[in-house]
């Protein structure tokens, strides 16, 4: 029972998710439905019917026969066929960080630490207390890079080891120094250690991204708090709940940091406001500034 728990944690976006598939069908597919959408049982090819959610979250009822699945993880994302600098086309992916379901338990940290090899004093991924003034109320804040469509990281690297992907992944390619050419020079390094002498971070987990699992801060978390999906089919999963991106955004009042600047992130915030969890129990886990545990 708990394998098949973690199993359905670690995939998103798979098959039998009503929620966004029309999108995921694509253009060519929504044209060549829509001419059956009145038609008769007798007049189809087959009387099996499906529910499908359109991107106006309007439910419409179509003949089984005319859908077909659209498997971004396997076809297209092949060693053949993927580039890691490229990305994969027609996604957008975003993540959503509720707030309000933070209590600084760092199993997103613990994790993203392990699975990138990370043993220096800056994890990728931090909690932050927050509290705007003395007389508001305190909260945790995780902290990611923001991945954003318009990254000024990207703008200013005069020699391109910093990129953003056709998927809206920014990441960077590892520039050795002289001493260590032999070591991994790639933008898809998550897995390996990193090496001294390099720039890194936050890469939303590409390795496990094309093997259609989600990103380990996600699976991490033991309260749903970060969701993971695609703009593009309007969806996120926390790995327990299927959400429209959009809806969600909308009824909690998301919100992006920093939003006038311009650089659009692809982080989306929910605030913290009808906690489910006490924020001093965070306390008991919270130092300043220590983002790595390390042997005594």
């Amino acid at each position: 029972m708990e394998n098949n728990k973690t199993n359905s944690r670690r995939k998103f976006l798979d098959k039998g998710l009503k929620i966004g598939l029309v999108t995921a069908i694509g253009a060519i597919g929504l044209t060549k439905i829509a001419s059956k959408l009145n038609a008769t049982p007798d007049e189809t090819g087959s009387q099996d019917k499906m529910q499908l959610m359109t991107t106006d979250g309007t439910v419409i009822e179509v003949d089984s026969s005319e859908v077909m699945e659209m498997d971004h993880s396997k076809k297209k994302q092949t060693e053949e066929g993927y580039d890691v600098r490229e990305g994969m086309p027609n996604r957008k992916f975003v993540m959503v960080i509720d707030l309000a379901k933070c209590k600084n338990a760092l199993k997103c940290q613990t994790a993203c630490n392990k699975q990138h090899y990370i043993t220096g004093d800056h994890a990728w991924l931090k909690v932050y207390k927050m509290q705007e003034d003395e007389d508001t109320a305190p909260y945790w804040m995780p902290t990611t890079c923001m991945h954003c469509d318009h990254p000024a990281c990207v703008t200013v690297c005069p020699v391109d080891a910093t990129f953003k992907r056709r998927d809206g992944l920014v990441l960077i390619t590892m520039l050795m120094d002289m001493e260590n050419q032999t070591e991994h020079n790639s933008a898809e390094f998550a897995g390996l250690p990193s090496v001294k002498g390099t720039v890194d971070k936050c890469d939303f987990c590409p390795h496990a991204i094309k093997e259609n699992e989600l990103p380990h801060c996600v699976t991490a978390c033991p309260n749903g708090v970060f969701y993971f999906g695609d703009k593009y089919e309007d969806t996120v999963t926390n790995g327990e709940e299927t959400l429209r991106l959009s809806k969600l955004l909308k009824d909690k009042a998301g919100y992006r940091l920093m939003e006038g600047l311009g650089t659009k992130p692809s982080v989306f915030y929910l605030p913290p406001v009808d906690r489910l969890v006490d924020f001093k129990e965070g306390l008991e886990s919270f130092t300043d500034y220590k983002s790595v545990d390390k042997p005594e």
